[in-house]
């Protein structure tokens, strides 16, 4: 049954958890002060792929921290974790990668194909994982699979709301060669003409400007589970239960890491944690 003690998760966590090792090598080319996914990071889990069509990842997808699947009432939470870095102050959170699409290339101004609809099209994401039914639990993103090129360009990205109406997003700066890994946040672009909207689809992006090198980028969709900050360069932080939040973690989740970086280098991460069932 659902834990709903603290007896039945201290249980839990002695004995009936999934248990996820975090081994993940430096990614190069970050900057300081912005968003770098460890998807493509290799070591442990393995190096997920860059997609292309757009999808839904699951537990089971290369990539991917592993754990058990429950049978209904029983139910899943992140109860603990404990991580280091190679670098200092930097910020380590679990997403659920609810969805993803890549393939598209930096070195054209016409209009790219998107259609991540995380509800229709054949997806199906459910609310499980979808959480609020506005979509207001989800974080949507550009993220870069292989560098684009040094020229500066404006994305304008358009969206479809949560009450179906569309838009084009405030105008995205891509800065000069953009390099693989980065990714960059999309709801606080949500222009003031539709404030109090969620975004539930990513139909198209256009281009300004050629960056010159075609590359790979594209968006992803992710529900954050769980945060752990890192003060002290390879100093072990533990998040408990309580810190953590007791995330829930629906059947199927997608979990990966998402770094706040502080430097030129995302830095060696490693780490352990624990999933209770119950």
């Amino acid at each position: 049954m659902t834990i709903t003690t603290r007896d039945g998760l201290i249980d839990a966590l002695a004995n009936n958890s999934s248990r996820f090792v975090v081994d993940k090598v430096s990614i190069s080319n970050a900057v300081a002060g912005t968003y770098y996914s460890l998807w493509r990071a290799t070591g442990q889990p393995g190096q997920g792929s860059a997609p292309t069509t757009a999808a839904i990842p699951t537990s089971a997808t290369t990539g991917a921290i592993g754990f058990t699947n429950q049978t209904s009432p029983a139910t899943s939470y992140l109860a603990w974790l404990t991580l280091n870095c190679s670098n200092a102050a930097v910020t380590l959170e679990i997403h659920d990668r609810v969805g993803h699409m890549g393939g598209l290339v930096g070195n054209v101004t016409t209009s790219q194909t998107v259609n991540l609809d995380l509800d229709s099209g054949g997806l199906n994401l459910g609310a499980a994982r979808r959480g609020d039914s506005n979509y207001s639990d989800i974080q949507w993103w550009m993220e870069w699979y292989t560098d684009t090129g040094a020229t500066a360009s404006n994305a304008t990205i358009n969206v479809t709301y949560n009450d179906g109406t569309s838009g084009d997003l405030t105008v995205v700066a891509v800065g000069g060669t953009i390099r693989a890994s980065r990714m960059i946040n999309l709801n606080g672009l949500i222009p003031s003409a539709a404030a109090g909207k969620f975004i539930r689809d990513i139909n198209t992006v256009i281009l300004s400007a050629s960056t010159g090198t075609a590359g790979n980028f594209g968006f992803t969709a992710t529900r954050m589970r769980g945060v752990l900050p890192l003060f002290v360069a390879n100093k072990g932080e533990v998040g408990d239960w309580a810190a953590l939040g007791l995330s829930e973690i629906p059947n199927d989740a997608c979990l990966m890491l998402i770094e706040l970086c502080s430097t030129t280098t995302t830095g060696a991460v490693r780490g352990s944690g624990k999933i209770a069932h119950g």
